[in-house]
This record gives structure tokens, sequence and C-alpha cells, in this order.
């Protein structure tokens, strides 16, 4: 596909990484995902449909996306998953995917036939009491099973850990264990406020402490990262799989960010950390121009953080995240 102009933002970072929710929906209910309260969902005619997600992400990559994850809610539930895979699969991008792991067995052959390989999965604990708290599903053994499957088959797995004091602070040394003997790579993710998950500056585990816990457990070693990598990588000696720490709230990576997330209902994000957004479907559905849309919401993409750029204003922003919940934009 021929690539018109490059979607840059005003502090010349190119924009070439979008990440497409496909669904709000999931078949976990983990805390800090989603609120206690009742959750209504996006009806059907209100999500993009096959079509226009389709559309959408070809004027995407026709302005230079050459990666484009999905992601949810859990995105193999949507029914035409199998669909929208397939048909991305012919953008000629890096296609990958976050999920819960929960399902991804049941779309193996279809990943090895369109070619993806890279596979986020969320799992925050390897105890199975701790596991049923945080999703409110006893689902554990089979994450674990689909992870062993998935790798054995060669897939690029990453696990994506959301650390919290008082829920799984004292497991950081067996995921880190973990990694010694199996072709995993554990990300701990500091805990980012949402609207509805009851986020308090207290509860994160920063990558310092995740730090401090590593140095006095083992021997290991810092690793080269990956250009515009979020996670800062290291490997134990001698061992298999890598861990590393995205430091969200301690420790910004925003200078090199390249992302660009559509919401399952079309609208675009410029950062997680940004309260505004802008509404793309309708304006697709109203036959305008989408490309003057897309650049003028790069555009208007802050230096650091959403306009958070000073760590003591994002710990006393009393209504940081009151946009979406987490399940609603898609990580």
């Amino acid at each position: 596909m021929e690539i018109k102009n490059i979607i840059k933002d005003t502090f010349g970072r190119k924009h070439d990484y979008l990440r497409i929710s496909i669904t709000d929906k999931c078949n976990f209910r983990c805390f800090y995902c989603m609120p206690d309260e009742k959750i209504n969902f996006y009806p059907t005619d209100k999500l993009m449909s096959a079509d226009e997600l389709l559309n959408i992400a070809k004027t995407f990559v026709s302005l230079g996306v050459k990666k484009i994850r999905l992601t949810g809610g859990e995105p193999l539930i949507r029914k035409d998953a199998r669909e929208i895979i397939s048909r991305l699969s012919n953008l000629q991008v890096e296609l990958a995917i976050t999920s819960n792991g929960y399902l991804i067995d049941e779309y193996l052959e279809l990943f090895q036939e369109v070619g993806l390989k890279s596979i986020n999965i969320s799992l925050d604990t390897l105890d199975r009491a701790k596991f049923k708290r945080i999703t409110q599903r006893d689902y554990l053994e089979k994450v674990l099973s689909n992870i062993k499957l998935f790798n054995d088959k060669g897939f690029r797995i990453k696990v994506n850990v959301v650390a919290l004091k008082g829920v799984n602070l004292h497991e950081i040394k067996d995921l880190v264990e973990w990694t010694r003997n199996e072709n995993v790579h554990v990300r701990f993710i500091e805990f980012m406020p949402f609207n509805g998950n009851s986020w308090d500056f207290s509860k994160i585990v920063s990558y310092k402490e995740v730090l401090n816990i590593v140095e006095e457990n083992f021997d290991f070693e810092r690793i080269q990262d990956a250009k515009n990598d979020t996670a800062k990588n290291y490997r134990l000696k001698g061992g298999k799989g890598t861990f590393a720490v995205i430091s969200s709230i301690t420790d910004s990576f925003c200078s090199t960010c390249n992302r660009i997330r559509l919401t399952a209902d079309g609208k675009i994000k410029n950062c997680l950390f940004s309260n505004s957004e802008l509404d793309l479907l309708s304006s697709y559905r109203k036959g305008d121009d989408i490309e003057e849309l897309i650049f003028k919401n790069i555009e208007s993409k802050f230096a650091e953080r959403g306009g958070f750029s000073d760590f003591k204003e994002l710990k006393e922003e009393k209504d940081f995240g009151k946009g979406r919940c987490m399940f609603a934009i898609g990580g």
C-alpha cells in the first residue's frame, strides 16, 4: 500500500503502531479493569463493524502504520473476531493481540495461518485462589496450559502483570523465577488510574520497588530494549525468558511513544492518560475525511502523560481517569 503522509505529533514522534479495541466486553471481571457497579456495555450499533474497522485500519496503514494490535475487553469473545483477524492480516502489517489467554487455543490454527506471532497475556498471579479473587473466574490452569501450548509452538508470549500492593507484591519473586526455565517474558506494569478502578498511589508497586526485590533474590542483567519499547527489560543470568517493568507512573517513556489507540466505538485516544478523545467512527459514517481528523488528534498530543507532566500533579489529580474504564479503552 502506498504511504501518503506519515503521522507525526508536534514533538516529532512518528506514530506507526495502532492498537484497536474490537470489543468492550470480557469474560473475566478483573477488579482493576472493571468497576464494581453495574456495567453498561456499548450496543452493537455503536461499535465499529468489521467493514468499518477494516476500512479505518486501511486509512491508518496508508499513513504509515506498520503494526496493529487487537485488544478489548477480551478481543476473542467478539463473534466476528476470526473475520477481523483474517482481513487485517491482508494489510501487510505486523499483527499482534492482547488477551486474557482463556480462548487462544481455539485460535491457534488461525494465528499460524495469518502469521500472528506475538501475544500479550494478562495474568497477575500464579496462585489459583488469588487468580479467582482477581478475575472472579477459576481459569488459571487453562490460561497456564495455553501459555505453554503457544510457547511450544514458537509464539512470542509476553505476560502482563499489574503489580499491586496487598494483592501480588510477594509474587514478584515467583514470577521472575518463572522466566528462568521458561521462554516467557513477564512485564510488571505500574497500576494506572482509570475511571472506577479505585486508583491510589499507595497501591502502586514502582519500578524501583520491583528492582529492589529482584536485586535481593537474583543475579540478573539489563538487556537491550526494542525501539519504542515501553518496558525496561532484564534477564536472569542464564535464563530462557525475560522480565521487565512498564513504569507508566514513576518513570515515563513518553519521549519515544509511537502508539495510537482506537476504541471499540471508534474514538481515538492519543494517550492512555488523556481524558480527551476524538470520534472517528461518526465522521467516517458521515463520509468525512478522517485523515484530517487523525492528524488533528495526534497533533494535539501532549509531550508527556496526557498533559500531566508533573508526577506530584498526577498523584493529586482527584478526577483523573474520569473518561473511561480500562475495559472501554483497550490496553
